[in-house]
């Protein structure tokens, strides 16, 4: 065969090739028009937080290792303890629970944790937080859950 001869039979391979190419296309587009995708709805990412609650604890009455002692105690019940330490005062008489995220619920459920009343739940949302609350151990920490 010369080289002209060869061009026709090139040109057929690559109009089959083209072709089945758009036959699969075709077929694809079709496909997805009879059976669509299902989508679901993604759940709220603070749905899934919402589960474990993020806390930090911190010591606001300035007896040593109070703010481990209670870590400990809210792991021991689930609660996801972050960080601990201490509070920028040491002056604090009534413990109290710092709502961070904007869920009430969730601020509650650490009070209840600790026999904290809810008059003593403070909201102060922040996006500078990565937690749920803060917890504030304060000089009453004798009358709270152990």
């Amino acid at each position: 065969m010369t080289q002209n001869n060869r061009s026709p039979y090139y040109l057929h391979a690559s109009l089959i090739v083209l072709s089945i190419v758009l036959i699969v296309l075709v077929a694809a587009l079709f496909s997805r028009m009879l059976f669509p995708r299902v989508h679901t709805e993604r759940a709220d990412p603070d749905t899934f937080l919402s589960h474990v609650i993020q806390v930090e604890v911190l010591n606001g009455c300035g007896v040593p290792g109070i703010a481990t002692r209670y870590t400990s105690l809210l792991r021991q019940n689930g609660f996801d303890v972050v960080s601990s330490g201490n509070f920028e005062t040491f002056d604090i008489q009534e413990s109290l629970v710092i709502d961070r995220r904007g869920n009430m619920e969730n601020a509650r459920r650490v009070a209840r944790a600790l026999g904290i009343p809810e008059q003593r739940i403070i909201r102060e949302i922040s996006t500078d937080f990565y937690l749920d609350a803060t917890i504030v151990i304060g000089a009453d920490h004798e009358s709270l859950h152990h």
